[in-house]
């Protein structure tokens, strides 16, 4: 009952959704009301392309909301632009609606491919489910800012360690096809192949924007050199988990940035004061708990 409910809208016409939503429910927003939905819209893009709003009292709960247009959420999932959503959809979640978007489908099926494809470059040849799923649900937080002051540390352990059957639910059907990976299911452990060869596979099934980051870290600038060399030479890299990490992280740093920024016009001064609050509460007491 204490904890805020977090729902994600992803809408086909985010302005005509910020109109309708100004009408029924205008004290949810922010000062930005009075520029109306056009202009709600435009701010909506920037950073993570989603738009929060936040401690809205609903039905004796509290709850934030966070609206997305539905191309940016398939872009997200397909590419990993900002993984922001995408890095959400990695996790167990609740999909209350749905409508028929075949792209949509097919688009929730390659971030969830993905997620597991990066997870297996940041492990060893062999480990557990759970640590896995550590993997997996910590990719979305790799490089954002908001880990070293404004969330609780143990936030990855707390999200998987209650979660586990509906993370095996969420993945036991792409692991069990996955031909790279030996899936002992009755012991929850896995066996992957480390050889560069196997790497290099699973380098060049990373999402396109992950894979621009690797290049840029890789090769210096104003070397013309082929995605697939550089792909290559990190397979062979002894370090390559290491500099896959360094690539999620250079999706995830500036989109945490600006999107943090951002909540401070889409909530307003008060708002955002008192859900930074809520957020230091929350990181102070994971701290005292891991020392206890």
């Amino acid at each position: 009952q204490t904890n805020m409910l977090d729902f994600v809208f992803a809408v086909d016409d985010a302005v005509a959704w910020h109109m309708t939503n100004l009408l029924k429910n205008r004290s949810h927003y922010s000062f930005l009301k009075f520029f109306g939905p056009k202009k709600i819209s435009t701010i909506q893009k920037y950073g993570a392309g989603i738009y929060y709003n936040t401690l809205v009292p609903c039905n004796d709960r509290m709850i934030k909301y966070g609206v997305i247009s539905t191309d940016a959420l398939i872009e997200d999932l397909f590419h990993w632009k900002t993984l922001y959503v995408a890095g959400r959809l990695q996790k167990p979640v609740k999909i209350l609606a749905q409508n028929e978007n075949s792209r949509l489908q097919a688009a929730l099926v390659s971030n969830l491919k993905s997620a597991v494809t990066a997870a297996f470059l940041m492990l060893p040849e062999s480990f557990s489910e759970e640590e896995l799923y550590m993997q997996i649900a910590g990719l979305s937080y790799s490089g954002d800012f908001r880990m070293i002051i404004g969330e609780d540390k143990s936030k990855v352990q707390n999200i998987v360690k209650p979660n586990v059957a509906h993370f095996q639910k969420l993945y036991s059907t792409i692991l069990q096809d996955c031909p790279q990976v030996v899936y002992k299911h009755h012991l929850g452990r896995l066996e992957i192949d480390k050889s560069p060869e196997g790497q290099f596979t699973q380098l060049m099934a990373l999402p396109k924007t992950l894979q621009q980051k690797i290049t840029a870290l890789v090769s210096p600038p104003g070397k013309n050199r082929d995605v697939e060399e550089i792909l290559l030479q990190v397979a062979h890299d002894p370090d390559c988990g290491f500099v896959v990490h360094q690539g999620i992280s250079g999706i995830v740093r500036p989109s945490s940035i600006v999107q943090s920024a951002k909540t401070i016009l889409t909530a307003g001064a008060k708002k955002s004061i008192t859900y930074s609050l809520k957020k230091l509460y929350k990181m102070t007491k994971g701290g005292l708990k891991k020392t206890s």
